[in-house]
């Protein structure tokens, strides 16, 4: 049998790749532990968790799912850490004519999240079609966003980047209006916006390992969930029956997503 590189035979070189994967395991989920126990790090830059107490949170998504497919860890470390998220969702996901079904679900997901069905509004307006080509008028979107923030005193909104993680058009039309109200300073004063990191596609689909990277990369905040929270946001997942084709279950199963979600202040 041939030997492998220093002489280590491929018997000796699996043992030890399964070892160091057993150690890097290991580490992530003390990692896991330790800042799920002590809840939301920093959830604003330069400000202690406890802030986030009583915060008013509106989260901007796209379609129904997106709260809890990427999301989750934020909204279940927030409301843990004292926050009151409410949920504006811009489209009824209506791409395959299942709208009606899609706004139950959404529904549905908010409740297990901890958000009440009174807390979550889905604008369901033509020019704002779900659709993974189209880019949402700027002004448009941010006068409904706007409006929305105005009218439940909301004073931190948190959304997509600009890679929209995905790099879903409308995903990214969310963080161009949220870039727009913030840059034009129409966001009403005290207001902090805070965008979802997208990460490349190894990160996003080492599951636990990625707390590892996300612990030593800088951020304004960083949600990491317990293990019983992030089968409480699959389950929530679960809620959009109609969505979840085969891949979404493997998404469920590996994607950071589910249990770790740092973002950035705009």
């Amino acid at each position: 049998m041939a030997a492998g590189p220093w002489g280590w035979g491929p018997a000796a070189l699996a043992l030890l790749l399964a070892l160091l994967l057993s150690l890097l395991l290991g580490g992530a989920r003390r990692l896991r532990r330790r800042y799920a126990a002590g809840g939301a790090r920093a959830p604003l830059k330069g400000e202690a968790a406890g802030r986030a107490v009583g915060a008013r949170v509106l989260l901007v998504t796209a379609h129904p799912d997106d709260e809890a497919m990427f999301f989750a860890p934020t909204v279940l470390g927030l409301g843990r850490a004292g926050a009151r998220p409410a949920v504006l969702c811009c489209s009824a996901g209506n791409y395959y004519n299942q709208g009606e079904t899609r706004k139950k679900e959404l529904e549905q997901s908010c409740f297990l999240l901890g958000v009440p069905a009174s807390n979550v509004t889905v604008i369901d307006h033509r020019d704002l079609p779900d659709n993974p080509a189209v880019e949402w008028d700027t002004e448009l979107l941010a006068t409904f966003v706007l409006k929305h923030i105005e009218a439940n005193n909301i004073n931190l909104v948190v959304t997509f980047d600009a890679g929209g993680v995905s790099g879903h058009a409308n995903h990214i039309s969310l963080y161009t209006a949220l870039r727009y109200l913030h840059s034009e300073q129409k966001l009403p004063e005290g207001c902090r916006v805070l965008v979802l990191e997208s990460v490349n596609l190894f990160r996003k689909y080492i599951s636990v390992l990625d707390v590892l990277v996300s612990c030593l990369l800088p951020t304004d905040a960083l949600f990491v969930l317990t293990e019983e929270e992030t089968e409480q946001a699959r389950r929530a997942m679960q809620c959009h029956r109609s969505q979840l084709l085969w891949f979404r279950h493997i998404y469920m199963l590996f994607s950071r997503y589910m249990m770790i979600n740092s973002l950035r202040l705009l």
